[in-house]
């Protein structure tokens, strides 16, 4: 059994994970400020600090507590917050990062496992799935900042010898994610549907996504504390959708259509976004197993039973 500390640990990820380590016998901590997460989300296990990872009180759990391995997924995460407050992001994801990784280094941790973005990270590209080594211009400080914060990690590495590893995730979707908190499409296209109302579809709809189901996402997040390895690695499906495929599979699920209204892209949004696992798969043993119709349908089928959360 280890100490684990995941960050952001009530939001839709963290808690997903939480779960899963509470599963495998391990003792969990959870720091969140409950911005997007929620405390319904969290076992009665899990020992839980409602507090903001820039705070100076995070230092004090971490010598209180002595963690064996941090799982860092606290973040602002919204990409057009962040284009329209770049200093607030900023803020959290840079210097709330930079004092998780700290106290990481001066209290002994073995490990950091970072939550990254890999749909946000390549900008575009025609090098389509994306490997790792491809040049990483994202185009959004949400993007900007997860990119300095793996900077961070190698440095720390380097210097200081605190081992690590960056998971890029691509677009995760899936259980307790829900519109207004961590939301991304195929929420918002969900709570829609289930809740019967009208949507927005920013853009013609032609624009792609990888889109990833939570429970592979956590099985990446699981696997890579356990390998010898640092550097960074795309947690991904490899598969390329476009909005308007995800709008019917979708209304194949509910068996009913699904009303939206098109408005402009927004700025800061890539045209494509497509990962390439191959490395994952040769370190971590990775491979998805959820394909976007079975996970659109668990999602519906939470969103039903929780529409009034």
């Amino acid at each position: 059994m280890s100490k684990i500390l995941v960050t952001g640990g009530a939001g839709f990820i963290g808690s997903n994970l939480t779960d899963r380590l509470l599963a495998e016998g391990h003792q969990v901590f959870v720091i969140d400020d409950l911005s997007s997460g929620r405390k319904n989300y969290l076992s009665e296990k899990v020992i839980f600090y409602n507090t903001e990872i820039s705070s100076e009180k995070v230092a004090q759990i971490f010598e209180i507590e002595k963690f064996d391995f941090v799982y860092h997924l606290a973040a602002q995460i919204d990409v057009r917050r962040s284009v329209a407050y770049p200093v607030f992001d900023n803020l959290v994801n840079i210097v709330g990062g930079l004092n998780i990784i700290k106290n990481s280094h001066q209290h002994g941790v073995k490990k950091i496992i970072f939550l990254s973005t890999g749909g946000a990270l390549y900008g575009e590209t025609e090098n389509i799935p994306t490997p790792e080594s491809e040049p990483t211009y994202p185009l959004s400080p949400y993007g900007i900042h997860k990119l300095t914060l793996e900077k961070y990690l190698n440095y720390y590495r380097e210097v200081y010898g605190q081992n690590y590893i960056v998971l890029r995730l691509s677009n995760v979707y899936g259980p307790r994610q829900y519109k207004g908190g961590e939301a991304g499409v195929i929420a918002n296209f969900i709570e829609a549907a289930v809740q019967k109302k009208p949507c927005f579809l920013n853009g013609d709809g032609l624009q792609t996504r990888d889109f990833l189901f939570v429970s592979d996402a956590v099985d990446a997040l699981v696997q890579a504390k356990e390998v010898d390895f640092y550097g960074e690695l795309n947690i991904s499906t490899g598969r390329e959708v476009n909005l308007m495929s995800v709008v019917q599979a979708i209304e194949k699920a509910t068996g009913e259509k699904l009303e939206y209204q098109q408005l402009p892209g927004k700025l800061g949004e890539q045209r494509r976004s497509c990962l390439s696992y191959q490395k994952a798969h040769e370190i971590l043993g990775y491979e998805p197993k959820v394909d976007l119709q079975e996970g659109i349908r668990q999602t519906i089928e939470w969103a039903k039973n929780n529409h009034q959360q």
